[in-house]
């Protein structure tokens, strides 16, 4: 299933409120089909089926965290549970030259494909970024980003390049409204109206059409904005493949490069855990894998950690609750661990 289609089918659903605090049903299930699964068969000596596998995984509303991802299969410790492509991503502005900027795969620039100042991996990559490009390159963002520059900003970014799919026809304006927003305070909104005027002005002096920015209003990019405040994730390439979970698990995020950030549908379905049994990684660019830390039973909440855990309590403490809206009530930290 697509991302587009996974997002279509749970938009059936009415949005969800707060994944921490509101008490749901039981009996609401939403089934994903994963991609790339690579779960251990139940005897070590059978060989995996020529037919797909069956999903590993299903999400969930649950009355005490709200919606879950639970496994509905033993997985094993280092088996890819599924992987994710990104709904939309951007580059770290430190980035643009050394990353494709469509897929954030690390470039060398003398080869890489060029278009105006950026650079693509592949014919394929720069092929597959019309999706956005073709509106974007029509518009001077010098202004903009400077403002992200200046002003310390990386989210803005992804939602200029969702507004320009949005634009081109490649997302509905709505796609990110299933995910749980931040709560903006109202002096956070008014530092936000500068980026959306910014933005708003770039693609007006580009000549796009009010019939194709009728959705871009006031209210659109501070509800975008919103979510992808607590659903982004920061993309951290890896330094080489790594094939086993003890690599990937330690891997120190000094031997990595941030490159960028980029918003998924079924990873931001994930709770926090302090102590997590699911590791995301990314090996080559955005597309994500996620990885067991330990073996994980049939039925049990898959889990990452959306910090640092490597932090002491009160840091975590504190960070999850200015950056997320929650206190964390895991074990490792009901136990002040």
């Amino acid at each position: 299933m697509s991302p587009l289609a996974f997002v279509l089918t749970l938009s059936c659903y009415r949005r969800w409120p707060s994944r921490f605090s509101t008490p749901y049903s039981h009996n609401l299930l939403v089934l994903f089909s994963s991609t790339a699964t690579t779960i251990t068969p139940p005897n070590g000596n059978e060989s995996p089926s020529s037919g797909p596998a069956p999903p590993p995984i299903r999400v969930a509303l649950t009355e005490s965290t709200g919606r879950a991802v639970f496994a509905t299969r033993r997985i094993g410790a280092g088996d890819t549970i599924h992987t994710a492509k990104p709904i939309v991503s951007h580059p770290s502005l430190s980035a643009i030259t050394t990353v494709c900027y469509f897929c954030l795969k690390k470039i060398n620039a003398v080869t890489a494909s060029q278009s105006q100042g950026v650079y693509f991996c592949s014919e394929n990559c720069k092929e597959s970024s019309k999706v956005f490009y073709d509106v974007e390159e029509k518009a001077d963002w010098l202004a903009f980003d400077d403002y992200c520059r200046t002003q310390g900003l990386k989210y803005p970014l992804l939602v200029k390049r969702l507004a320009c799919m949005v634009i081109s026809g490649a997302a509905p304006a709505g796609i990110l409204d299933i995910l749980q927003p931040a709560n903006l305070t109202q002096g956070m909104i008014l530092k936000m109206e500068e980026g959306f005027h910014l933005l708003r002005n770039a693609l007006v002096k580009a000549n796009i059409g009010d019939e194709h920015m009728s959705f871009l209003t006031k209210q659109w990019y501070t509800d975008v904005l919103a979510r992808i405040r607590i659903n982004a994730f920061r993309i951290e390439l890896a330094a080489g493949v790594y094939e086993d979970l003890l690599s990937l698990a330690s891997a120190s995020i000094k031997a990595e490069a941030a490159v960028g950030n980029a918003i998924y549908m079924l990873p931001s379905f994930y709770n926090h855990d302090c102590d997590p049994n699911t590791h995301i990684v990314w090996i080559e660019n955005a597309d994500a894998k996620l990885k067991a830390l330990r073996d994980i039973d049939e039925g049990e909440e898959l889990q990452i950690c959306y910090i640092d855990a490597s932090m002491s309590y009160d840091a975590r403490e504190s960070l999850l609750s200015q950056g997320f809206g929650f206190k964390c009530n895991c074990l490792r930290c009901m136990s002040g661990d």
